[in-house]
């Protein structure tokens, strides 16, 4: 029989706020989840208010510091930049930021306009951006941060059918290691997590046929499905102090596929 696994406590994380973004569903819950599990002040944006709220109602008796769910649209900078000063006012200096939102929607080359373009940037990578902007200020006056970036394998793939989905993927990761070289005096470190296929309910809904399935398992080196837990696990190392010395750096979490 295996033995039953055991996953790390980080006590660096406990009481420190931390800002994740599209938290009410798939990955981003499940790192809302853990975070909120050690000890930490979970603030977390998204426009889904029905899963959020089910999502704190479910933690609130089982943390420390119940989650903190503030409805915000993320293409709209200017709410954007007013909602992260109205957590940093109410709840004090954010140490770590979670930049995790998306959207992977497929779609064709031919049925790409110049509108769905922007959407798809604006939805995907401009805000990364901009919520690390709001929030640099801060980590400065503290003397620490770090600051996750969510990308993808789907650009090194290279995937198919979603290729403006894919340039933002790929585009974060520079995003990535410029803030790094430029924070990094400051010591707010930046990294980056690629997930593979992660079994999240919108994949399992969309996209998860038993054909994909052997797509997947076929790439991948470990023969399992793998959880949004297990890119959550990935996402607290690299905010707590046991990866103090990381920066700069893409990890990806895909069982081997890459």
């Amino acid at each position: 029989m295996s033995a039953e696994p055991h996953f790390a406590i980080y006590p660096s994380l406990r009481d420190q706020l931390v800002l994740i973004t599209g938290g009410s569903t798939g990955i981003g819950a499940s790192i809302v989840e853990h975070f909120a599990l050690q000890g930490s002040q979970v603030a977390f944006l998204d426009v889904d208010q029905k899963n959020a709220e089910q999502l704190v109602a479910g933690l609130s008796t089982k943390c420390s510091h119940p989650p903190a769910f503030l409805p915000c649209d993320l293409t709209d900078i200017p709410k954007l930049r007013e909602t992260v000063a109205g957590i940093e006012a109410r709840y004090g200096t954010i140490r770590v930021l979670v930049n995790n939102a998306g959207n992977d929607a497929r779609h064709s080359i031919e049925e790409v306009t110049p509108e769905s373009w922007d959407h798809s940037m604006q939805v995907n990578l401009r805000h990364q951006f901009f919520t690390s902007q709001a929030v640099i200020p801060s980590m400065k006056r503290a003397g620490q941060g770090s600051i996750i970036n969510m990308s993808s394998i789907c650009w090194v793939i290279p995937s198919t059918g979603l290729p403006v989905y894919a340039t933002a993927k790929a585009a974060i990761v520079g995003l990535t290691r410029t803030l790094a070289h430029e924070l990094g005096p400051h010591n707010i470190r930046v990294n980056c997590v690629q997930p593979g296929a992660i079994l999240t309910e919108r994949q399992r809904l969309l996209w998860f046929t038993d054909e994909y399935r052997a797509v997947i398992l076929g790439n991948q080196a470990l023969k399992k499905i793998l959880l949004p837990e297990e890119v959550a696990r990935l996402v607290l190392f690299l905010a707590s102090d046991d990866s103090s010395a990381i920066t700069s750096q893409s990890y990806v979490v895909d069982g081997g596929w890459v």
